[in-house]
């Protein structure tokens, strides 16, 4: 195949020394994460997942919303060639290619992304390889314009899922399996280039691959060492460097590799553009012959020593480590211009915005020491699923990223917002940069007994706008309190005799004083049967002072949260109920509430309003499950009512729920429980199953036997029509008891 000759390493690392130096600050690029892996027979599909098959273009509007012009974007072998000799539907990726072009944005192309390619090839005899150029080259001929492409993404990482570890297919265990699977990658990645080249002699080679370390104590440096001369052999072998006199030329001889395979790039290289790194909190790894420090899932070795693997980031290293350490190594070692081209993080808001927010100043401080970072590449733009599971079963646990799925749409979060400005502004504050990420904080360690080195913080800055909690003595308003100094997250809790809520002048003095970013309104009424004689003051609490904070959050463009219930319904429903059916409330309490939902939404239309319902957690005694453990402790019969449903709701969960909404600007009327439709009774025998009572000291009764002052709806539940931000509830009762034993124990000690 004749092909144009790239520029060599020394032309493209002075280029981009050159384009450093005139600007130091790094491009922002996007991904979508795409991958299509196959577990035994089953290919499961990223995309699919998210939807973004039957959006697409709206998708790409988003995407373009926030100023990208370069895109990692999926043209995925398994996708357009399942079979061999039958045409693929090439029909929405012309569509979308095409709108990418009227929307300014220039994609770099993914064609195989931890795959093992369609049914029809295999690793092992060429096939994979062949195969992958002849579909390349019809990409190529298809979509002329293209001039950005990632063959093969992180092909070291797939050999080993693949080769090493067996997660996905051919499901292999051995070094000869993962270095032939690497081996093929890469030479498929050099034959793909070589084809798209006779089509396009200026496509470029943006390979991708983990940005990972290995670190070990002293007697299993020897294992730490061959995987950090590892960690380089996929960019070694595209740029011919692998031969006799490489460190891994011993190792790959022994796993039974022919050295004509491994000498073949020697003569038939490719050099990338841009050698791009995807670095994770858990990339960096740490090894440790004391298991006994560790649980038993970490525990691995190999021929010589048992150790356990763990993440570096959960237990303390005694010499440097992180991502600026790493890409200084990995300039060091390629010279080539860099890019981090997957950059996400599975945390709170807060921390997705320090996680991008330090990978950009890291990249800058790079550029300007001479160190080319090309881009820091916002990752899972769409999020992704079952990670936490390796992507080895369908669907899985979902992680939000630049936009989150939501009732079958995608809407920004709070990352999204802060990546718009960084485009617009090349520069960006925010209040939540002022905490330490938790990767930083002492928390963070569960294992190890090593020296602590802390990586870079973020102090707080006096004069940072603070998310202003009102209600510092309720439930509500200390659980906000106590998980917002958690998350590093810089607040301000006042009291009724802070400032009284019912004075319009002592609102309006309290915000322009303390210019918070947002403000959690966590005062009001609770107690809904005293409200059917004491109305006035129900009213004067929950919907005045209410709809007043709102109004002057409003005229200072603040974001404002404020708390309903399922007590707005009248219970006529035999079904969740959904944020937008009708609220017919039967008692004082939700009457109040009700009026304070439509006013304040009148006032300050971009507000927040979250219904939830039968609050529980560990921080405080006034609750359903509490009183059912004491009850039990206590040796008492449990009496509960088995004809009112309803949703119960884990604090912890809920204000954390909050928090990611308010940061992501959500705005009107959300639901927020733990999902689960049930009665008082069948709570109660839950909360006993779990704290280790039998289920048969309920005792059911009636709800009409149960002296009530306010009516009731007999049916509360409450649905979603939105993507559900809150875990089960048989996960929230397991925390709740793990907590309640935690707190019970340090009482103890005490």
């Amino acid at each position: 195949m004749g092909f144009a000759r790239p520029p060599s390493i020394t032309q493209l690392y002075r280029m981009h020394i050159q384009q450093a130096a005139t600007g130091p600050l790094p491009q922002i690029w996007g991904g979508i994460e795409c991958t299509i892996n196959r577990v035994g027979n089953q290919y499961l599909d990223q995309c699919q997942y998210s939807g973004h098959y039957n959006r697409g273009r709206t998708d790409l509007d988003l995407i373009a919303g926030l100023g990208l012009r370069m895109l990692r974007y999926p043209v995925l072998w398994e996708k357009h060639q399942p079979q061999q000799h039958q045409p693929g539907d090439w029909t929405f990726v012309n569509t979308q290619l095409a709108h990418m072009q009227q929307c300014g944005i220039t994609p770099i192309v993914g064609l195989v992304h931890h795959g093992s390619g369609p049914a029809w090839v295999n690793f092992f005899d060429g096939s994979f390889e062949q195969g992958l150029a002849r579909y390349v080259y019809e990409v190529a001929t298809r979509f002329p314009h293209l001039e950005y492409y990632t063959p093969v993404n992180e092909p070291l990482t797939t050999a080993r899922f693949c080769g090493l570890y067996g997660h996905w297919y051919p499901h292999k265990k051995d070094d000869f399996s993962f270095y032939t699977i690497l081996l093929a990658e890469c030479k498929a990645t050099v034959l793909a280039m070589q084809a798209i080249r006779q089509i396009n002699p200026e496509a470029k080679l943006v390979q991708t691959e983990d940005l990972g370390k290995c670190y070990s104590t002293p007697l299993l440096q020897y294992q730490a060492q061959m995987e950090n001369h590892r960690r380089w052999l996929s960019y070694d072998l595209l740029c011919g460097r692998v031969n006799e006199a490489h460190p891994m030329w011993p190792v790959l001889m022994e796993a039974g590799m022919e050295a004509d395979a491994v000498l073949w790039f020697t003569e038939n290289f490719c050099v990338p553009w841009v050698a791009g790194f995807n670095y994770y909190i858990t990339s960096e790894r740490y090894l440790d012959e004391n298991l006994h420090h560790y649980p038993e899932e970490y525990h691995g070795g190999n021929s010589r020593h048992r150790y356990a693997d763990i993440e570096v980031v959960r237990s303390p290293l005694d010499e440097p480590h992180g991502p600026e350490v790493l890409l200084r190594e990995a300039a060091a070692h390629l010279r080539l211009p860099l890019a981090v081209t997957e950059c996400h993080l599975n945390a709170g808001r807060e921390d997705q915005i320090r996680w991008f927010h330090r990978m950009v100043q890291i990249a800058a401080q790079l550029n300007r020491e001479g160190i080319p970072i090309k881009a820091v590449t916002a990752w899972a733009v769409l999020g992704l699923w079952g990670w936490n599971r390796l992507v080895t079963q369908p669907g899985g646990d979902y992680e939000t990223g630049v936009f989150k799925y939501c009732g079958g749409s995608m809407q920004p979060t709070a990352i999204a917002h802060y990546i718009k400005k960084i485009i617009a502004h090349q520069n960006c504050t925010h209040p939540l940069l002022t905490g330490e990420g938790w990767w930083q904080r002492p928390d963070r360690l569960r294992y190890g007994t090593p020296k602590i080195v802390s990586m870079q913080v973020n102090k707080p800055k006096p004069d940072a706008a603070p998310l202003l909690i009102l209600g510092k003595s309720g439930t509500l308003g200390a659980a906000f309190a106590r998980i917002c100094a958690q998350r590093h997250i810089h607040h301000v809790v006042l009291s009724r005799a802070d400032v009284d809520l019912t004075q319009t002048s002592q609102i309006a003095h309290t915000l322009q004083g303390l210019k918070p970013w947002a403000v959690v309104n966590a005062t009001g009424y609770v107690r809904v049967d005293d409200a059917e004689k004491d109305a006035d003051v129900c009213f004067a609490v929950n919907t005045d002072a209410a709809v007043e904070v709102a109004r002057q959050c409003a005229a200072l463009d603040v974001p404002y949260l404020n708390f309903s219930t399922d007590l707005v319904f009248d219970g006529s429903k035999e079904e969740p109920y959904m944020e937008s059916d009708a609220v017919n409330p039967l008692n004082i309490y939700g009457r109040s509430k009700a009026m304070a939902e439509e006013q304040i939404l009148q006032v300050h239309p971009q507000a927040l309003i979250v219904r939830t319902a039968a609050f529980f957690g560990p921080w405080d005694v006034h609750n359903f499950a509490h009183h059912t453990l004491q009850s039990l402790q206590n040796g008492q019969t449990v009496q509960a009512a088995a004809d009112v449903a309803m949703s119960p709701t884990y604090v912890p969960h809920l204000v954390d729920a909050c928090l990611q909404l308010l940061m992501d600007g959500a705005a009107g009327v959300r639901h927020l429980t733990n999902g689960e439709v049930l009665s008082w009774a069948d709570a109660a025998r839950k909360v006993a199953a779990v704290a280790g009572y039998s289920p048969h000291q309920v005792q059911e009764q009636e709800a009409k036997q149960i002296d009530w002052a306010a009516a009731r709806p007999r049916y509360s539940a409450l649905g979603t029509q939105f993507h559900s931000a809150m875990p089960s509830f048989d996960q929230a009762l397991q925390e709740w008891a793990a907590a309640v034993l935690d707190v019970a124990v340090k009482r103890w000690i005490a």
